[in-house]
């Protein structure tokens, strides 16, 4: 049996399935030879004009280049070089439109000519056949060479897949496509320089056979190779039928050599290696001449040309370029400009595209000449299609797919092995565009492809990373451990102990002896810092100690120089509001001044009184914790009443101020009010004194006189009001007397009330302290002072419920009393409705002390006995509000009252109210924060 050279040398050839045989119309374009297209005035130049990966740019903007200087550059197989086409300026590197079905844009090198065509140094290999192969496959690689027949495989690329692995080798010259002819006239015009481009390849590969495969549609470029063919050369010129797609790598190596090619496989896979005609005339010029690929032959036809044939052009030549110099007249209905043939080419969205490696046809048909599709109809299911496919697929099915996009589908019917000729488009009678779905469908299965290499990349990148990070991980460990086992070593040689294990030993043993000793706390040392936290709680403000004396002083010295600014400045706004009101009141400006120098005088007595009473509380505290915290309670009850009477003082003083009385006489009564205050404090202090001291009195006698001293704070409080009262009383029932002076009266009554009631709380409270001490008293004398003092309480409470509702009677009933003085009697009423219920709640508050501090009694009845007590002082309170309000209706009533005064002198004593509302309620916090 022959082998397969054999039989190809005897010149058998074969057949592949399906092919077309449309209009060639070739002649259009094959009669005039190879002209030269020239330089135009702008070249772009895309970076990447072959299958595969672009290069890198080694150029910039601004740079002048040869002819033939490179651009980018590539150390990969599948990336090939761009080089200048001819010399000039590089004038931008940005995205324009390529030659491509997709019509997007791509990074492009523009050039602008300067018209010398200046060539940069060549490399020439005249002596090829003394060269090495590999050198070149480089030299081919560098000069930028990719497939010229339309695919701009790498050429390069396939010669090295092919050393070694092939026996044939095969000159695609069969040029199949309608309206091309590219091939055709290079190899009438140039066909020595494609044989010894062929020469070059067979020297490479070293094929066993080499074969030109070329139509029979072409007889003079036939004569025009076999006249340069050497016996020698072992060139054979096979002839083969017109039959499209002839010229597809697949196609003709089946006809050729009758071998298949497997599907998704090159034909290097079947030990055969196919170039194009323009690739092997490339090298040529590449290896012989040092000329880089930077032209190639394209075909100008198309009825719409007026001089149609073929030219070289310049890499980077815009189409439309080429249309304007040789005649282009466009369709004026459809005008259309096609790159490629009739049945593999695809229409251009605009003529400003660039000519690249891959170019080899420009059709500019008119409408008659190449109808269009009008509309893409239903399939009639009619298998034309499945019957000319040249590959042997099912288009119809693989269309149902990709318009479904079931891309595995389409995967699984071998889409990838359509080589888009368009046969089955042509034979269409429903005039599908089929080419269309599978470019589309190939481009998504590319993507999706892509996707999945550089996810799977990513991973193993990752893995790697892990892989590494655990491999050090391991190393780290390995070293520290190999680090301790000689540290070990070294110390049991020498004869010590491991140090860092001896220190971690007696942290252990430190902790553990800390958590098991557990320190007893001595009763006495127990005691003794609850008697320093006891004396930290129960520092009143101002209370000085003996490390720092000093700065308590100062500040009450600061405290008592904010509180005369503060009262400075509400005596200046007072005036100024009064002035306002009426300048030519002095007399009542004098009253208002003499009555905030009294109140002044007032709160320093009352912050001097409270010193005493805090060293006292400091120095009993010393002794007991207890004490020191029933000291706090005491002084936190003080400051509430406090608090109390400078707003009882408050609200009268707005009664005292509404009065017009004689300054002169006003003076004397708060000078007598003055003297009497400092008597009456030294008294208070002189009291206070031994009360505090005397720790060692019986604690019966102490409790029995504690009692005593309160009935008579409460006897003296009870005449104090009722003096107030009868004093007040009269003054406001006699209209014949003198209203400024009944005004003055009232008002040094009024201060003397609460001067002595001030006195006799003091007292009361001091002489106190030491009865709340004495745990040993008995506890039932206790509980009988503790009734006793709550049934005097309650008497207090109806004596002043009774005179408040004596008192508003001959108020509201005079309505023709001078309307001045019933303001002040309503103010005089308020005031003693306001006492009445402070006294009351003041004495519910105090005496259940001895009750709950007796330990003996039974806590239910003293329990019960508290919650009485303080029930009744708070109806009692209730009731005395209620009926200061009822007094001031009458008050509201007198509508004679000058209206300017009324509000100045209650402004006056809004003002004056909270200020002392405010002191107090600073005293009080400071004393709880101590």
């Amino acid at each position: 049996m022959l082998s397969i050279i054999e039989q190809i040398k005897q010149g058998k050839l074969w057949d592949f399935h399906g092919g077309i045989h449309p209009a060639e119309n070739k002649d259009l374009s094959n009669k005039s030879p190879i002209v030269n297209a020239g330089i135009p005035q702008e070249l772009v130049l895309p970076l990447k004009q072959h299958i595969g990966s672009k290069g890198d740019i080694i150029v910039a903007v601004g740079d002048k280049v040869q002819k033939g200087q490179p651009l980018t550059q590539g150390d990969i197989a599948m990336c090939v070089p761009v080089h200048a086409p001819t010399s000039g300026t590089i004038t931008a590197i940005e995205q324009r439109t390529t030659a491509h079905p997709s019509g997007l844009s791509d990074l492009c090198i523009v050039i602008a000519p300067d018209q010398q065509d200046t060539w940069c140094d060549k490399t020439t290999y005249a002596d090829y056949e003394d060269r090495d192969p590999a050198e070149l496959i480089d030299a081919i690689r560098l000069n930028g060479i990719a497939g010229l027949g339309g695919a701009g495989f790498p050429t390069a690329r396939k010669l090295q897949g092919g050393l070694g692995n092939v026996d044939i080798l095969i000159i695609n010259a069969a040029e199949c496509e309608p309206y091309i002819t590219a091939d055709d006239r290079l190899m009438r015009d140039y066909a020595e320089e494609v044989i010894e481009g062929v020469r070059i390849l067979r020297h490479i590969i070293s094929p066993k056979l080499t074969i030109i495969g070329i139509e029979d549609n072409k007889p003079e470029a036939i004569k025009a190779l076999e006249q340069h063919v050497k016996e020698d050369d072992n060139i054979l010129i096979r002839v083969v039928p017109t039959k499209y797609p002839s010229g597809s790598s697949k196609q003709l190596v089946k006809i050729l050599t009758g071998r298949e090619v497997p599907s998704q496989s090159r034909s290097t896979s079947v030990g055969v290696i196919m170039q194009n005609v323009g690739t092997a005339f490339a090298i040529k010029r590449a290896i012989i001449d040092g000329e880089p690929l930077i032209e190639r032959v394209v075909t100008l036809t198309g009825e719409a040309f007026k001089e149609r044939g073929n030219v070289f052009a310049m890499l980077g030549t815009p189409i439309a370029y080429l249309l304007d110099k040789f005649g282009y007249k466009a369709d004026k209905k459809h005008p259309r400009v096609i790159i490629g043939g009739s049945l593999m080419g695809f229409t251009l969205p605009h003529s400003n595209v660039p000519i690249t490696k891959m170019t080899n046809c420009i059709l500019a048909p008119k409408r008659k000449e190449l109808p269009l599709h009008t509309y893409e109809m239903a399939c009639i299911r009619c298998s034309a299609c499945a019957d000319v496919c040249p590959s042997s697929l099912l288009p119809q099915q693989l269309q149902w797919y990709a318009k479904d996009q079931n891309y595995e589908k389409c995967e699984e019917y071998n889409l990838q092995d359509c080589i888009e000729c368009g046969a089955c488009a042509y034979v269409c009678p429903s005039e599908i565009p089929l080419v269309q779905y599978y470019r589309q469908a190939k481009a998504e299965i590319w993507a999706r492809s892509q996707d999945e290499i550089n996810a799977e990349r990513a991973r193993q990148r990752f893995e790697a990373k892990q892989a590494r990070m655990d491999r050090d991980k391991a190393e780290r460990e390995n070293r520290f451990k190999k680090a301790a086992e000689t540290r070990r070593e070294e110390m049991a040689k020498t004869g010590g102990d491991d140090a860092v294990a001896a220190a971690i030993a007696r942290v252990k043993a430190k902790q553990a002896a800390a958590q098991s000793e557990k320190p007893e706390v001595k009763p006495a040392v127990a005691a003794a810092i609850a008697a320093a936290k006891a004396k930290q709680a129960a520092s009143a403000q101002g209370a000085t100690s003996e490390t720092l004396p000093d700065n308590s002083e100062m500040a009450k010295l600061r405290e008592e120089r904010k509180r005369q600014a503060r009262e400075r400045k509400a005596e200046k706004e007072a005036v100024e509001s009064t002035a306002s009101a009426s300048s030519n009141d002095s007399k009542k400006d004098a009253v208002a001044a003499a009555i905030a120098r009294a109140k002044a005088k007032k709160a320093q007595q009352a912050s001097e009184q409270k010193a005493p009473v805090a060293d006292t509380v400091v120095e009993n505290s010393e002794v007991d914790p207890k004490k020191a915290a029933i000291a706090a309670a005491v002084a936190r009850a003080k400051a509430k009443k406090e608090a109390q009477q400078a707003q009882s003082e408050s609200n009268s003083g707005t009664s005292v101020e509404t009065s017009e009385t004689d300054p002169k006489k006003a003076a004397v009564a708060a000078a007598v009010a003055r003297a009497k205050a400092r008597k009456a404090a030294q008294q208070a202090e002189s009291t206070s004194e031994p009360v505090a001291e005397t720790e060692t009195v019986d604690p019966k006698k102490a409790a029995v006189a504690a009692a005593v001293a309160r009935a008579k704070a409460r006897k003296a409080a009870q005449q104090a009001e009722a003096q107030s009262k009868s004093t007040s009383e009269p003054a406001a029932e006699t209209e014949a007397v003198d209203p400024k002076k009944a005004a003055v009266a009232a008002a040094v009554a009024r201060a003397k009330a609460r001067k002595a009631a001030q006195q006799a709380e003091v007292q009361s409270e001091v002489t106190s302290e030491p009865a709340t001490e004495t745990e040993t008293v008995d506890p039932k004398k206790a509980a009988v002072a503790a009734a006793v003092a709550r049934a005097k309480a309650r008497k207090a409470a109806q004596q002043a419920e009774a005179q408040l509702e004596t008192t508003p009677e001959p108020v509201a009933e005079t309505e023709d009393i001078d309307p001045k003085k019933a303001a002040v009697a309503a103010a005089v009423a308020r005031a003693k409705a306001r006492k009445a219920a402070q006294h009351a709640e003041a004495q519910s508050e105090t005496t259940p002390e001895p009750v709950a501090e007796t330990e003996a009694v039974d806590p239910k009845k003293a329990a019960v006995a508290a919650a009485v007590a303080r029930a009744k002082a708070r109806k009692a309170a209730q009731h005395a509000e209620a009926q200061s309000e009822t007094t001031s209706e009458p008050v509201a009533e007198t509508e004679a009252v000058d209206p300017k005064k009324a509000a100045v002198a209650a402004a006056v004593a809004r003002a004056k109210a909270r200020k002392a509302a405010q002191q107090a309620a600073k005293e009080q916090q400071n004393i709880e924060e101590d």
